[in-house]
Parts: structure tokens; C-alpha cells; sequence
């Protein structure tokens, strides 16, 4: 894994470090670039968070440097109050789309919290939030086949569909193998929404959906059957014109220490690849260290075969240097090559080629015609450098220079 540093433009909000917000995913639109939308989320102080942001790509310069806008945005009518544990999916109807909001937990109301149950936290009601994404109007809606508030469910949407899978609803401390279809029809003047239940549910909370190309087949990995007992069995999931078929799918071979592990989590990284990290343990059990593991499936059919994997990438974290003011500078462009770049589709596509070798734009330039330096003897000068020389802009001359910071006078 290769971890690139990512800033956020300077007219963006504060985007604080949420925990279990529901994150959706809006294609690009228009003139609208892709973005993603995160509500709601349990921030450090064990605080919940209200608020939606919008997350986009506002620019990318050279060697895939991304650039991200955050804005929040402005939510009125009946806003959904602060959760955590909760799903969001973007519909499509009637050339329009909006946000699904559904599930959760919060804490109680102020007015039935005691010294002993303070900080305790209960199902939120089982409404559905529509929010409108360009003017930010909120609608409540009911539905009686939605009777108990669930959270850690999962989320599939296609067109102006969301499936929900699974889920845990802490009033009854179950799982039940939930599966409900949420159908919104983007109406003029008011939505119409309706729900459908159907069998072939799961039984699971927590889980990973990871999908497969470019159509509506998922995978669906980890999560809970129960309290502490891991679900180490993978789904299929498909959704069509005519519904959603879940079939069972044979689960890769998990090591040693998946299997043994009491907890773990992660995440889909796009085109049938996840992340999953367990704990480290040991005697005495190190302090925030995780193993990480990527699963990457295929999708079946075709001349492509089903394949899958589980492959440990790395468990050092001293190989991970970090990030230093000098790492996030790039020499030997100007400025109308980045605009060329951030432009063009071809710089979309990442090539190993342009990381390894940086002989003639990256660090090992020759600054000036009297540089010594030499990358095969070259030690740190300054704690910023570390595997890389700084370099320095010196405004001497018509243009001005970059110079190694051991070159300069």
C-alpha cells in the first residue's frame, strides 16, 4: 500500500475525524465532479455529529497529488438528528436524486437521561430521511414495515431502490436476517416512498460490501453473526431489473490470525478489493498496532476465473515514514504543466513508472552546475529531509532556481 499525502483546498470547512458515519458515494453529474457524502459519525469526545459534508476533488497536480473540498451543507425541514451506526445512499428518479438516510443510534433524549444513563445510547425511530442535495430539504417518512430502529446494516442501492441487509436493533439485542426493499419516486412537489420485504436475508452486522466492475454485483465480507463471534462466510449479492439475489460465495482462506481474532473491521477499496485489519495481540499486547490484509475477489463468468486472496501487505509500522514538508514539493514542472495534468484524463491513470523514476524531474536533479551531491553518499542535513534532500527556492536570477539545501551558501 502506498500512501500519498492529500490536502484540502483552502475555501474548505473543518472535516472532523468521525467514527461509523454513513458514507455514500454520488457519481459526477453534469458539471458536478464525483463527491461523497458523510452524515453523522461519533467524533473524539464522544460527541455525535448532525452535520453533512460533501467531499470532492477540487484539483490534481502532478505525480497524482489530490486536492479535496470539504463544504457542509445546510440542511433545513425535518433535519435527521445526531447518529451514528447509520446508512446513506443516493437514488435516482424521474432524472432527479436525492439522499436516503435510515438507521442509527443516539443518545436519549435529555429528558429520560439519569446519573446512570447518561451516556447510554438507544435504536433511533425507524423513519427514512430523504434529503434533496441541491437545496438541502430534509422530509421524514414512516413506513409500517419498518417497525424497530437497526444500525450497522448495509446499504445497496440501484436506481431509485436501497436494499437493506442485516443489521442489530439493541432494544431486542437481535440480529434478524432482515431484508427490505426502500422504493423513492421523486415526484414533483412530494416524494412517494414504499417498502417491500423479502426473504433471503442476512443475519449480520458490520459487514463489507465491496463491488465487483462496473455493474451491481457485490461481495459481502466480515461483520458479526454475533456478540464477539466473527461471520468468516462471504455472500454474492446482484442486483437487477427485477430485484436483489444473495447466494452464498466461498470465502478465501483467512490466516492464522484473522481466524483467531475477536474483532476485526474494515473497508472496500473499489473493483472487488477490501481492506481488513485485526488487532495485534501479544504478551503484553502492543499499543495501536493492527494487522493488515487485503482480499481481493473477481467476478465470475467469462474468460475471467473466480480468484481470491488474502494477502498481508505489512505489519512493520516503522516501514511507514511519515509525511514531512518536504515530500509534498514537486520540482521540474510549471505551473501550466499541472493545469495540463489536472486537466488531462490521461493523468487519471497511475503508472509505477512515474513513481520509481524521478531521475529527471524528481529530487535527484541536478540543481546548479557546481552540485556535489551525490544520492548514493547523501545523509540528512535537516530533520525535514528524510530519505530525500530538501530542496530550497532561491530567487536569484531572471526565473530563480531550486537548490539542494547542502548546495546553498
Amino acid at each position: 500500500f502506498k500512501l500519498r499525502p492529500i490536502t484540502f483546498s483552502n475555501n474548505s470547512c473543518y472535516l472532523p475525524p468521525l467514527r461509523c458515519p454513513a458514507v455514500a458515494r454520488m457519481e459526477s453529474r453534469d458539471e458536478s465532479p464525483e463527491a461523497y457524502l458523510i452524515h453523522g459519525g461519533r467524533t473524539p469526545n464522544n460527541e455525535l455529529s448532525a452535520a453533512l459534508y460533501v467531499v470532492s476533488v477540487d484539483g490534481r497536480g502532478c505525480n497524482r497529488k489530490l486536492t479535496l473540498r470539504c463544504e457542509e451543507k445546510e440542511l433545513v425541514g425535518e433535519v435527521p438528528s445526531a447518529r451514528y451506526g447509520h446508512t446513506a445512499s443516493v437514488v435516482h428518479s424521474r432524472g432527479k436524486r436525492a439522499c436516503v438516510l435510515f438507521g442509527g443510534r443516539s443518545y436519549r433524549p435529555p429528558g429520560q437521561r439519569t446519573t446512570e444513563t447518561w451516556n447510554s445510547v438507544v435504536d433511533c425511530p425507524p423513519q427514512v430521511f430523504l434529503v434533496d442535495l441541491e437545496y438541502g430539504c430534509c422530509s421524514a417518512h414512516y413506513l409500517p414495515e419498518l417497525t424497530d430502529g437497526q444500525s450497522f446494516h448495509l446499504a445497496l442501492n440501484r436506481g431509485d431502490s436501497v436494499y437493506l441487509l442485516g443489521g442489530h436493533t439493541l432494544s431486542s439485542d437481535s440480529r434478524p436476517p432482515r431484508l427490505y426493499r426502500l422504493r423513492v419516486e421523486l415526484l414533483l412537489g412530494s416524494p412517494k416512498l414504499s417498502c417491500e420485504v423479502l426473504d433471503n436475508g442476512l443475519s449480520i452486522t458490520s459487514a463489507i460490501a465491496t463491488r465487483l466492475g462496473s455493474g451491481h454485483e457485490y461481495v459481502i465480507l466480515g461483520g458479526y453473526q454475533a456478540d464477539q463471534q466473527k461471520q468468516l462466510q462471504c455472500c454474492s449479492v446482484v442486483l437487477d431489473e427485477t430485484g436483489i439475489r444473495v447466494e452464498p460465495r466461498e470465502a478465501p482462506a483467512w490466516n492464522g490470525e484473522i481466524c483467531g481474532s475477536r474483532v476485526w473491521f474494515g473497508g472496500s477499496l473499489g473493483e472487488g478489493h477490501a481492506l481488513v485489519g485485526v488487532p495485534a495481540e501479544g504478551n503484553p499486547a502492543p499499543a495501536d498496532a493492527f494487522y493488515l490484509y487485503q482480499v481481493s475477489f473477481k467476478q465470475e463468468g467469462g474468460s475471467e476465473e473466480l480468484t481470491q486472496g488474502c494477502s498481508q501487505e505489512s505489519t512493520d509500522m516503522d516501514d511507514s515514514t511519515p509525511l514531512e514538508d518536504s515530500e509534498e514539493l514537486y520540482f521540474g514542472r510549471d505551473p501550466h504543466e499541472l493545469e495540463m495534468l489536472a486537466s488531462d484524463g490521461e493523468g487519471d491513470t497511475y503508472n509505477e513508472e512515474d513513481e520509481e523514476d524521478e531521475s529527471q524531474t524528481g529530487y535527484w536533479i541536478r540543481c546548479c552546475s557546481g552540485c556535489q551531491l551525490d544520492g548514493n553518499t547523501w545523509e540528512p542535513f535537516y530533520s525535514t529531509e528524510l530519505t530525500r534532500p530538501a530542496m530550497i527556492f532561491c530567487s536569484r536570477g531572471e526565473e530563480g532556481h531550486w537548490v539542494h539545501a547542502q548546495c546553498m551558501e
